[in-house]
């Protein structure tokens, strides 16, 4: 978690005049009780009036807001409907990050704002989506950022096997089904990967971007063709 998630979630959890203890916190957080003791201190230092001691507990001032974020409501019902979507449709890495920005969203929100919020009627149900696919999704969208080369297992639409090594490029989601975009070192050409036809998926080292190896160039070139 990024320090400046900490430090609004630590704020967020003593809204309402709660009081919590740094342990308490921590355990939140999945930091040390060290950490919130230096968390603590720089709100403080920042004008954040936060009032307490280790071994007692924090609370925070009666009428201390965070600022209020302004959307409009069709603004308001995009981020609450694209929320919800992720959650649903997302690995669980990502259902989780939607999670957080679903509380965010509502703990800045003006009153009437928030009320609109919990009004939008946008939900989604994604029973395609199993705790395997999840996963999968989190761990090759891990591999895009870290530019990491991926070993993959994978069956055709006619259930041929093969075993690649692909370079992730980054990831389409189609309605029902994800697919990943990738340089085969097979095929040495762009492919798309459906997630939910990748069998086995091991780490087979970093690569270094190269200009016609790239997600622009797949764009560039108008490649949607499927491995």
């Amino acid at each position: 978690m990024r320090r400046a998630d900490r430090l609004f979630r630590i704020v967020d959890a003593m809204r309402g005049g709660r009081r919590i203890t740094a342990a308490q916190l921590a355990a939140l957080m999945e930091v040390s009780e060290r950490t919130i003791y230096r968390d603590i201190a720089d709100l403080q230092a920042s004008g954040v009036p936060v009032e307490g001691e280790a071994g007692y507990g924090y609370v925070m001032a009666e009428g201390y807001h965070l600022p209020p974020l302004m959307f409009t409501e069709a603004e308001i019902t995009a981020l609450v409907a694209g929320a919800r979507l992720i959650r649903a449709w997302g690995g669980a890495e990502m259902a989780a990050g939607a999670e957080d920005a679903l509380r965010k969203i509502s703990a800045v929100l003006p009153e009437t704002a928030r009320a609109r919020a919990e009004a939008v009627a946008v939900h989604s149900v994604a029973p395609e989506m199993t705790p395997e696919l999840a996963a999968r999704l989190d761990r090759i969208e891990r591999a895009v950022q870290a530019k990491e080369r991926l070993e993959i297992g994978y069956a055709d639409g006619a259930g041929a096997a093969s075993t690649r090594i692909v370079r992730p490029l980054g990831l389409w989601f189609w309605g029902k089904v994800w697919t990943l975009v990738a340089w085969c070192e097979l095929r040495d050409d762009f492919r798309v990967f459906r997630l939910d036809r990748i069998g086995a998926l091991e780490p087979a080292g970093p690569f270094r971007e190269e200009k016609d190896r790239t997600l622009a160039e797949f764009f560039r070139l108008g490649k949607h063709r499927r491995g």
